[in-house]
């Protein structure tokens, strides 16, 4: 059995999780606390953070780029989330490190830590100018996927790509939150729409963390 160490509202995690149901690979999930640093988790992943896969042979696979090729080169090609050209597998991996890098420094991190890690781990008052500063990010980066989205079906160009599931996977935890004006992007809308529909998808939309109601739309595939 494969083992997913990951935390419900760490994007990175929900990438994780989308890649997996994609391939219809079963996995038993095991929640962490990443900001409570446990030491039998460093022993897995020194860095401390989520996700991390173990597989079935007792790899242990840290990070979502990482776990992303492992599964492409050990998994059945015809599900590949990195496909087409060397051009083409380029562009994908340079979208999939924005979303998994820029967009959760300039976005994800900063609104989880004020908005949940701060409450459950007593650690000061969340910071209304870091919120601000996030929420000015996030339109910015939803400017940049309507644009991407208006270029054709999906992120990356002909098909959905790990950059579509990477891209749906970081807005689900801010949509989670009920930080995401979707009347102010069309285009990024429609297209979250179908990733919201797929059924790799469901999973996500069951989530509710204790404490922490979800947006009222959140669940809902007619937002």
């Amino acid at each position: 059995m494969r083992f997913l160490h990951h935390h419900p509202l760490y994007g990175a995690s929900r990438t994780a999780r989308l890649m997996l149901a994609e391939r219809n690979l079963v996995f038993f999930p095991k929640m962490e606390l990443p900001w409570e640093r446990h030491e039998e988790f460093l022993g897995m992943n020194p860095s401390g953070d989520v996700p991390v896969l173990v597989t079935e042979d007792g790899v242990v696979l840290a990070g979502t780029m990482v776990i992303a090729e492992f599964l492409e080169e050990t998994e059945d090609k015809s599900t590949s989330l990195i496909w087409g050209t060397p051009a083409e597998r380029a562009e994908i991996r340079r979208l999939t490190n924005w979303f998994e890098d820029k967009f959760v420094r300039e976005v994800g991190a900063p609104l989880l830590k004020e908005r949940y890690i701060k409450r459950v781990s007593i650690r000061g008052n969340p910071s209304s100018e870091v919120m601000r500063a996030a929420m000015a990010n996030l339109h910015n980066h939803l400017d940049y996927i309507d644009w991407l989205a208006e270029q054709g079906n999906w992120l990356a160009g002909k098909a959905m790509s790990l950059a579509d599931l990477s891209a749906a996977a970081h807005l689900s935890v801010t949509d989670y939150f009920g930080d995401i004006d979707w009347d102010r992007h069309p285009e990024a809308r429609q297209w979250y729409a179908k990733i919201k529909s797929r059924p790799s998808f469901r999973d996500l939309l069951a989530d509710v963390v204790a404490g922490l109601t979800p947006a009222a739309h959140y669940a809902n595939l007619d937002f």
